[in-house]
């Protein structure tokens, strides 16, 4: 009876902890599945639509790309993102979270043109199902979505409203990465976000960008050299450090911050 008892116990521990559903604050979570040609597989997309009552205009979108591991569920499982959302009112927009594969650093290489499955599948089939404005539309990541995020506006001008970099997983030198990040010094050279802002320090046009990263990041020293990039022109970039390492606790900690940017900038494309 003890152990039936110390069983149930722990039971309901669960079901008011890890089995319990995560708080979306009035949020609703749907979820596509795109058939994509760019990839050549069937990948998902979580998207999160406001509650409350509905703006005088379309909601505009914001795609955020997970880090490396992750899924298009990555940010939904916890409700940091969702509190956050919620606080931001009728500003808040519409988030896609796409699924971009284990490593797949979200740009056009070998194993699937990552890239072009945001730009020409995930960022139209969302507009379309869920009435986003197709003009305000933001991207942002963190760590491996990052880099993705600052790849994808650098090599799409004037598509974005705003882009962010949380954390992101960025490089000097092809011989630096991650493994499995590029396919070769090639793929590095067409995609080094680093290098064009060293080469253009205004690549990314007039939209707002947003760099942060933890104190004790790996990738501190190479955000500092993005963001020292960027400030010997005359970039409209919002950077910060915090305490904090590359991790979920420091990311959760800062949803709010990201989101109120992101907002800002799309209320004001």
């Amino acid at each position: 009876m003890l152990a039936a008892l110390a069983t149930a116990a722990v039971y309901l521990i669960l079901a008011a902890t890890v089995f319990a559903p995560v708080n979306t604050h009035g949020t609703q979570v749907d979820h596509l599945t795109i058939q994509s040609k760019a990839v050549g597989d069937d990948l998902g997309v979580s998207v999160v639509v406001p509650g409350g009552p509905r703006p005088a205009r379309k909601r505009p979108l914001l795609v955020f790309l997970h880090g490396r591991g992750g899924s298009d569920q990555t940010f939904t499982e916890d409700e940091s993102m969702f509190k956050a959302l919620s606080r931001l009112g009728a500003r808040a927009p519409i988030v896609a979270f796409p699924d971009g594969g284990d490593h797949g650093y979200w740009h056009n290489r070998a194993e699937g043109r990552w890239g072009a499955y945001v730009m020409q599948e995930v960022i139209p089939q969302v507009i379309r199902r869920f009435g986003a404005d197709p003009s305000r539309v933001a991207i942002g990541g963190i760590s491996m979505g990052g880099f993705g995020a600052y790849d994808l506006a650098l090599l799409h001008p004037g598509r974005f409203c705003a882009v962010g970099g949380h954390s992101p997983a960025l490089w000097f030198e092809g011989g630096e990465t991650a493994p499995g990040a590029f396919d070769s010094a090639e793929d590095f050279n067409r995609n080094n976000v680093v290098g064009t802002v060293e080469g253009d320090p205004e690549a990314f046009g007039n939209i707002p960008i947003w760099n942060d990263y933890g104190s004790e990041d790996p990738f501190k020293v190479y955000d500092e050299g993005f963001v020292d990039a960027l400030d010997r022109g005359n970039a409209d970039l919002s950077t910060h450090s915090w305490p904090g390492g590359h991790n979920s606790g420091y990311w959760d900690s800062h949803w709010h911050a990201y989101l109120r940017f992101y907002a800002d900038a799309l209320a004001h494309c």
